[in-house]
């Protein structure tokens, strides 16, 4: 990030494996108390059935489905209803309570992707339910069935940076015209479509389900819908785990700019230091040289009408250098090349011809956004006095370019986690355990599992990690600090 993310996760390829930690299960109703075992504290209120093959998207492990009205509106709890849908995948031995798995996006369908990464869930599941739901808003068009926004989805270039205060304006109308289009069909749902809703709902999840605390898992983006519950409702977390998310619980949200564009520098430098010894020691001149001459006059490509301005090459840069090893000589090729003056190696093969994002519906509820040209400008020039290879590539600044003049303001916006919450767990690659040990390091006794490698998320794809989290979510247990996966 800071781009949103796509449904798909983008999996770790060449994970480390420690040996596997052996789940160690309370034999009794005494050792399940000391443990803190959760427990289910009333009859489920939900309407299991099985998921019908339209629920799921077809294919994989078999599912029970039920629908769960929520207000649209929480601040109004007798008005107007939605209908989240909620899926479930049922202990295969004993269930001593239920996990509730968000997959991030924001919008990615919770059932269909529980159905087809079921495999992931097998240890945990020896012991608990593992639950689901499609998220709010994000409805068929991204293969979720809770109740939708009926609005044509599109993934939008991120703005250039405004040149004067006129150009700031038509930015505003610009970004104001793409969320109009949106808002207009459904106003109630589109202004309640923040993280923190989105934890409220999770909040709806737990009373319906029973349950006297909530677990969760929250990958990527749900990360932060994980937060935002930590905020509402911190007497009811009993574990949280946050994998591959980025810092939402900042005091100060210049600072939390200033970490992660340092964090993006890092990933650069971790480039150049590997070029260094293997023969592209030169790629790292000719990138200063680049980005300081595309942020004059953008480099033409071999496709017609793509040209890249510094922004655009640092951000496809950065997706490049995070994939690690397998990933660099493509980028030192790419660099030499646009260094001549054709900048065609960092045009993807598929897909978007310019960095871009889905249609910010939560992102600009949760994200602070510039309020003038002035605001934007000094904040760009501190990120890239502090990371100049990087800039603002991938961080909000960048990111919320597309927000200024949203019709909705910030509902959610960063904010310290509370005090009282018990010891949370949390999981990352290179950049993203950096970010995550931010958010945890307010909360005593929590851990970060450390991945020094690439990858977004480690749960699916790295076994040292997934074991760490299926004890902490199953038993309370947490790895020592020092854990590395």
């Amino acid at each position: 990030m800071l781009k949103p993310l796509t449904v798909a996760l983008t999996l770790l390829t060449t994970p480390f494996h420690q040996p596997a930690t052996t789940l160690q299960q309370p034999s009794t109703a005494a050792e399940a108390q000391a443990s803190g075992a959760t427990t289910i504290g009333s009859r489920s209120s939900l309407n299991w059935r099985p998921c019908q093959s339209g629920e799921t998207g077809g294919g994989g492990t078999e599912m029970d489905c039920a629908d769960l009205e929520v207000p649209v509106d929480w601040r109004k709890p007798e008005g107007r209803k939605i209908t989240l849908k909620v899926g479930r995948l049922k202990a295969t031995g004993p269930s001593k309570g239920q996990v509730l798995v968000a997959y991030g996006g924001p919008g990615a369908p919770g059932i269909a992707m529980t159905r087809s990464l079921a495999d992931w869930w097998t240890k945990l599941r020896r012991h608990m339910d593992v639950i689901t739901w499609d998220t709010r808003g994000y409805g068929e068009q991204f293969g979720g069935l809770s109740t939708g926004l009926p609005c044509s989805w599109t993934r939008i270039p991120i703005a250039a940076v405004p040149r004067d205060d006129a150009d700031f304006g038509r930015l505003s109308d610009t970004n104001r015209g793409y969320a109009e289009a949106c808002r207009l069909k459904d106003p109630e749902l589109f202004a309640n479509m923040s993280s923190a809703d989105h934890a409220r709902d999770m909040e709806a999840i737990r009373k319906a389900l029973g349950a006297d605390k909530l677990n969760f898992y929250g990958a990527s983006y749900a990360g932060f819908y994980g937060q935002a519950y930590a905020r509402l409702f911190p007497d009811r977390v009993r574990t949280m785990v946050l994998d591959g998310t980025l810092n939402h619980s900042a005091a100060d949200w210049t600072r939390e700019l200033e970490a992660t564009a340092k964090s993006n520098e890092q990933s650069m430098r971790r480039f150049f230091t590997w070029c260094a010894a293997n023969g592209c020691g030169d790629v790292r001149a000719l990138w200063r040289k680049l980005i300081a001459r595309a942020d004059r006059s953008p480099v033409p490509t071999g496709t017609a009408n793509v040209a890249y301005r510094a922004i655009d090459l640092q951000s496809f840069a950065l997706g490049l250098a995070r994939q690690g090893e397998t990933a660099w000589p493509k980028l030192a090729e790419a660099i030499r090349k646009a260094a001549k003056g054709d900048a065609s190696g960092f045009v993807p093969a598929k897909g978007a011809r310019y960095p871009d994002q889905a249609t910010p519906v939560t992102e600009c509820t949760d994200w602070p956004r510039p309020a003038t040209r002035k605001e934007l400008m000094t904040t760009l020039a501190r990120l890239r006095k502090l990371a100049p290879n990087t800039g603002a590539a991938n961080t909000p600044a960048s990111a919320t370019l597309n927000c200024i003049g949203w019709p909705v303001p910030v509902t959610n916006p960063p904010t310290t986690l509370p005090k009282g919450l018990p010891p949370l767990l949390g999981a990352g690659a290179w950049h993203e355990s950096d970010s995550a040990q931010r958010v945890l390091s307010q909360v005593p006794g929590s851990v970060v599992i450390r991945h020094d490698g690439p990858g977004h998320t480690l749960y699916g794809t790295n076994a040292c990690a997934r074991d760490h989290i299926d004890t902490y979510l199953t038993t309370r247990a947490l790895p020592s600090k020092t854990t590395t996966c």
